[in-house]
């Protein structure tokens, strides 16, 4: 039984190759990307610290060595890029928004 914040199959098939690793040389990996992405999922929906996701996931140092080269090279932000494209497109807009509105307060320092 999965947790509700485990990707469908479908929803993993969008954004596996964003995973995968660059340099194709080395040994095979021991946990599934699927199953290190679904730990971090989990982990942020809860705000459970990493090290107490250990009975269902891989282990927790394994899932926060991916996460951190993951995020170094910008993996999570190309693909939640694309994944909003296309949460647009399917609502009828364009992939990428036509302007934006910027709003800020000042305020006084000294």
């Amino acid at each position: 039984m999965g947790y509700p914040s485990d990707l469908a199959d479908a929803e993993w098939a969008l954004i596996e190759h964003y995973f995968q690793p660059r340099d194709r040389r080395g040994s095979a990996s021991l946990h599934p990307r699927k199953r290190i992405v679904d730990a971090i999922l989990y982990v942020s929906e809860v705000r459970l610290p990493m090290a107490h996701a250990t009975q269902r996931f891989s282990p927790w140092q394994t899932v926060y060595d991916h996460f951190s080269r993951w995020s170094k090279r910008g993996a999570w932000e190309t693909a939640l890029d694309q994944l909003n494209a296309l949460h647009r497109q399917n609502n009828g807009r364009s992939a990428s928004p036509s302007y934006g509105i910027i709003d800020s307060q000042s305020v006084k320092t000294e």
